[in-house]
């Protein structure tokens, strides 16, 4: 855990609204007598961030700005319909993130059904099979919100394997080497 900082958040808030202005991290460092690095921790990517997603919403504004009047009701429509599919799709995922946490919950209960010492009887059969049943849903329940998850994160891919490196080992009698200069 590090220090507190000798700075406050209004302070703090001052250097974000400069950084993002386009002034030096450098420059504010002295100014405000911190490191860079501190700088560096405490906002990270985020400015660029926040000047990328500023350029975009620009040259959107731009583009929504040269359409004609028809193309423009045309777009923000669509833009609405789309933010509520987004909206429907992350509610479908809260449900089925809450249904699936029920379903294993009920099949962890029916774990209790199966006798160690039989498991395979008639009875121990049925709890199994309920099991899988209620996993199986559980898993497809989870399925929207665990593909919303992934595609809101870096997820290294298949092709990301990584490469593999030979380690070599050499020794050396140290008898016969001579560090003399010549």
């Amino acid at each position: 855990m590090g220090r507190k900082s000798s700075l406050t958040e209004k302070q703090w808030s001052e250097i974000e609204r400069r950084l993002v202005k386009g002034e030096s991290a450098r420059s504010l460092a002295r100014e405000f007598e911190i490191s860079e690095a501190a700088i560096r921790k405490r906002f990270g990517t985020q400015t660029k961030q926040i000047k990328d997603v500023a350029n975009q919403m620009v040259a959107a504004e731009t583009a929504f700005a040269a359409l004609p009047i028809s193309a423009q009701i045309s777009a923000r429509t669509l833009a609405d319909e789309l933010k509520e599919v987004s909206m429907h799709l992350a509610k479908a995922a809260k449900y089925g993130a809450a249904t699936a946490h029920r379903l294993a919950g009920i099949a962890h209960a029916k774990v209790a059904e199966i006798d160690d010492a039989a498991p395979l009887d008639d009875e121990s059969r049925q709890a199994l099979g309920d099991i899988a049943v209620l996993t199986k849903m559980a898993n497809g329940s989870a399925e929207i919100g665990l593909n919303l998850l992934k595609a809101n994160k870096e997820v290294p891919g298949a092709d990301d394997v990584p490469t593999p490196v030979e380690i070599v080992i050499g020794v050396k009698d140290a008898a016969k080497h001579d560090d003399t200069p010549a």
